[in-house]
């Protein structure tokens, strides 16, 4: 786990960690709603309870749809608005931007209650989407443009992890204040409020992590961006390694503007070797969203509930349970198989694995139908079918976790950044109509997941070309947008452009000795 280039990519390590509480805080956000709205007192305060004190499950349901997934719809548009933005500005500074707006949605749902209705928490899920959108596309394309190609799959991949991490936090605290405080307007306060925690450790973390290289050589900043490469690379600013690394990020460089010259639109989207990564990471993420893991993640609570976890504290433990089960798998797999395995035979067996326990599930909710749980009597203790149904939900886990968990971030981040627009789309349908079909399926529901989890992503699996080893700059090769041989043309001249770039930079070094000197005298 630990060797030599652990260590000599320290740096690449700390700014995925200081990136990546973006997505811990993207995976606290997607995770935290549907235990906020299934606990009692939510469910009293926002008018979602009949008369007779059982709970009105159409006016549940709507309510429950719409806070989880309107905070995909405002992501939509944040991940849409983060590559025109981030290449504007910088990496760095556009994540505290997207940082600032995401805060100023949690404060409103935060403050919602009493007289501020459930519009302000409509409104702050709104908001923070947005700023989650902007976050979850923008962190790993800059930790995958500052690794090295040796580890990038490692390094990306910890997105997951931090996903899980921040899920499984959400999970406890729904549990932890719904057995403190079930009776307080804190069981939506506190755990709405705790989202400006990694918000603020991100921000103060990105001040002392460097501007992506890549960036800096397409803004023209080369002497910079050579030096920037150096320090995470704990390499001399003229050592062969990071020139030649340099000039191929030059060299790609160059071929895009070349080729974008004179085409449009049209030509951008359906132009040699850009149609295929589009439809890739269409479909990858597409599928991510309709394997399970989306439904269960977002409601939990009720997942579990509907296979016979009945009370409040039974179904968020079980999804407490659930969480970490996520965390472990996700660092196992991350960290000793992903650059082991490869991408391709990592997400066949992936599929074939979920889509074998949700069939399981599924016959074992068609044989043994869960009771329904009487309102105002104590919860009854899981039966044996609803247990080995929890199991399978945590073995499912542990193979989503191996493959289509981590995997489509690190393939799209390895082919083609910012793709986490149509991401979103697939987000928002999931989490809207989940709670519906929940209701409507029943055990149709595992059996659905399951049919799209073996016939659709273990064949789409096995048509992906394989990326592990491969540096971005390959990847344009991989996909026919340039010939082996012109690459290497390109890369030629970019080298020859060093010598001229280590001038600038020793003269740049010079003059601001020199400068510093006159202040001083």
């Amino acid at each position: 786990m630990f060797s030599d280039d652990t260590f000599k990519n320290i740096r690449v390590y700390w700014l995925a960690f200081v990136a990546y509480w973006g997505i811990i805080l993207f995976g606290y956000d997607t995770g935290i709603a549907g235990g906020v709205v299934s606990q009692p007192y939510f469910e009293t305060s926002f008018g979602l309870v009949n008369a007779n004190g059982s709970i009105n499950k159409s006016k549940d349901t709507e309510v429950s749809s719409n806070v989880v997934s309107v905070l995909q719809a405002g992501a939509f548009f944040g991940a849409l608005g983060s590559a025109p933005i981030s290449a504007w500005v910088g990496r760095k500074f556009t994540l505290i931007g997207f940082a600032i707006i995401f805060s100023i949605g949690a404060i409103l749902t935060t403050v919602a209650g009493g007289s501020r209705g459930i519009a302000y928490i409509y409104g702050g899920r709104v908001i923070s989407g947005v700023g989650i959108g902007g976050i979850s596309a923008v962190a790993p394309a800059y930790v995958s443009e500052c690794s090295p190609k040796n580890v990038r799959g490692r390094i990306t991949g910890c997105f997951q992890i931090m996903v899980a991490i921040g899920v499984m936090i959400s999970y406890f605290i729904n549990l932890g204040v719904g057995l403190h405080m079930a009776n307080s307007p804190k069981v939506w306060r506190i755990p709405f409020g705790l989202q400006l925690v990694p918000t603020g450790i991100m921000c103060l973390g990105l001040l002392t992590v460097k501007e992506s290289p890549r960036w800096l050589a397409s803004k023209g900043y080369v002497a910079e961006g050579i030096a920037n490469l150096a320090y995470l690379r704990r390499e001399p600013y003229d050592s062969d390694e990071v020139r030649r690394e340099f000039a191929e990020i030059e060299a790609a460089i160059r071929e895009e503007r070349e080729a974008r010259q004179g085409l449009g639109l049209k030509e951008a989207f359906f132009g040699k070797g850009n149609f295929i990564r589009f439809v890739i990471a269409f479909m990858i993420f597409m599928l991510q969203q309709w394997s399970g893991q989306n439904s269960v993640g977002y409601y939990a609570p009720q997942i579990f509930t509907s296979i016979g976890y009945s009370g409040t504290t039974n179904s968020l433990l079980a999804s407490g349970i659930y969480g970490i089960v996520k965390v472990v798998a996700s660092t196992i797999f991350v960290f000793f198989f992903v650059e082991t395995l490869g991408r391709k035979i990592s997400l066949f067996i992936s599929a074939i694995g979920m889509g074998i326990a949700f069939f399981i599930i599924g016959a074992i909710l068609k044989t043994h139908p869960v009771v329904a749980h009487l309102p105002g009597h104590a919860a009854p203790p899981p039966a044996p079918s609803s247990k080995g149904m929890a199991a399978m939900l945590y073995i499912y886990v542990c193979f989503y976790s191996m493959g289509w968990g981590p995997l489509p971030w690190v393939y799209v981040s390895d082919i083609f950044p910012y793709t986490d627009s149509p991401l979103r789309i697939g987000y928002f349908v999931v989490a809207k109509v989940t709670p519906t079909l929940e209701t409507d399926l029943g055990f149709k529901l595992f059996m659905m997941f399951a049919t799209i989890n073996i016939g659709g992503m273990a064949v789409f699996s096995l048509l992906l070309p394989e990326t592990k080893g491969r540096s971005l700059e390959e990847m344009d090769i991989i996909f026919g947008s340039v010939s082996a041989e012109s690459r290497k043309a390109f890369i030629e001249r970019a080298l020859e452009h060093k010598e001229k770039a280590s001038e600038h930079y020793i003269n740049y070094k010079e003059t601001a000795s020199e400068q510093s000197l006159d202040r001083k005298v």
